[in-house]
């Protein structure tokens, strides 16, 4: 039964079915086939029940301060601001791009958001600096998925809702591995510029550094809003969305000025479409792990595992990464969540191991599926925002997958990255 069913599902997503479609066939034919006496409807009710949990109410919140912020003057004086500070560094460009989609990842939580605020004004000026195009679209696409592990986090919220981790601490324990990521991305590029004799930029004065630190001040009040709030027990998660889209319209509406009211309802309505993909995805991923729960099939399939990771955590954290590293790789990161999830914690609850270090490493593989061929989303909202093929895409991807890769070691070998700053917040 679990082969017909890992089968079943291959099956349609390799035929390019919708991803809601393999999950609810699967599920409901496990069903009618292995417990032909149980009403169906059942797996309605598990649908349900996936989107009732109130912590999932922060993402359409944060959906909608991405979007908001994403049309309006956000990042556009965060990144003058990084430009005007690391600019005239060897590799500067590239650096400041990985920096400016770290902040904005900071205040919006989307990696594909970040592609599109980021990418669009910065990619250009890479261009003309001399930089190769396979370079430069890799490493905003690859840079901006360090939004998914900065707080704000769709996928830590889904993991946390799964598998009852608490959502806060993952937002915290995120923190440590994103600045790693960004530390390893801002070296490459000083290598790389360096290697390929590509020149600096001008030096800003100390009077415009200054502008920009003005025009940029207020943005910076967004992760300390959210990271602040949380930290100090202030906010929830949920109201922390709630403050951040509050926010970000008083700075777009009445401060900046970049969105007038009539700009609202289409703003809302594009921030629906996408919670509406999300919220399906974790409704039909809910009904199937439900489905293979009740069928034992975790149990099944963790006899064959668990000879190979019983009294070794490193082995079992490089088994879940390898699992869902390989999955993202063809399945969108948030159902790869919904189906893993519920198979690997048993083992992890029997392991001793800390489930928020182990949401962070699955957040981490999460991230790098996203810009991971052959089907990262973000290779896909490159090829509409930049208008480029998808082989140009995911030429220059691999440097910058294998520093992914490096992180996770760096990750498993070292928990402290991410444990640490949770223990300094919530200890």
């Amino acid at each position: 039964m679990s082969l017909a069913l890992i089968l079943l599902l291959l099956l349609l997503l390799l035929l390019g079915v919708p991803l809601l479609v393999p999950l609810l066939a699967a599920a409901l034919l496990l069903l009618l086939f292995a417990f032909p006496g149980l009403d169906p409807a059942l797996l309605i009710q598990q649908m349900i029940a996936g989107v009732r949990p109130a912590v999932l109410v922060a993402v359409p919140l944060f959906i909608f301060a991405a979007d908001l912020m994403t049309r309006g003057h956000t990042a556009q004086r965060l990144l003058d601001l990084v430009l005007t500070f690391v600019g005239h560094l060897r590799g500067g460009l590239p650096i400041s791009a990985a920096l400016g989609c770290t902040l904005f990842g900071a205040v919006s939580g989307s990696t594909q958001a970040t592609v599109v605020a980021i990418g669009g004004p910065l990619r250009p000026q890479l261009l003309a600096a001399g930089y190769r195009d396979s370079f430069t679209t890799a490493l905003l696409i690859n840079a901006s998925d360090i939004a998914l592990l900065i707080p704000p986090s769709i996928g830590m919220i889904v993991y946390g809702v799964v598998t009852g981790t608490a959502v806060g601490e993952l937002f915290i324990a995120g923190i440590g591995p994103g600045l790693l990521i960004l530390l390893l991305f801002a070296s490459y590029a000083w290598y790389h510029s360096r290697r390929h004799a590509i020149p600096r930029q001008p030096r800003a004065s100390w009077r415009q550094r200054g502008q920009a630190l003005w025009r940029a001040a207020p943005t910076l009040g967004f992760p300390l809003l959210i990271v602040g709030g949380i930290y100090s027990g202030l906010f929830s998660p949920t109201e922390a969305a709630a403050m951040a889209v509050l926010y970000a319209l008083l700075l777009e509406l009445l401060l900046f000025r970049s969105l007038k009211l009539s700009d609202l309802p289409a703003i809302a309505l594009s921030s629906g479409l996408i919670t509406a993909v999300v919220f399906i995805l974790v409704a039909a991923g809910s009904a199937f792990s439900w489905a293979i729960s009740f069928a034992r099939i975790p149990d099944q399939l963790l006899a064959d595992l668990l000879p190979l990771v019983t009294g070794d955590p490193t082995a079992l954290l490089l088994l879940i990464a390898v699992s869902y590293f390989i999955g993202c790789m063809f399945v969108d990161p948030i159902v790869v969540i919904l189906i893993l999830s519920p198979i690997f914690a048993p083992l992890v609850d029997s392991s001793g191991l800390d489930p928020v270090l182990v949401g962070t490493l699955v957040t981490l593989q999460a991230a790098i599926g996203s810009a991971t061929p052959p089907f990262g989303c973000d290779i896909f909202t490159a090829m509409a925002v930049f208008r480029r093929p998808y082989l140009a895409v995911i030429e220059g991807t691999p440097p910058f997958i294998l520093l992914l890769l490096l992180a996770t070691l760096l990750l498993i070998w070292i928990p402290e990255i991410a444990l640490w700053p949770r223990d300094l917040a919530f200890g």
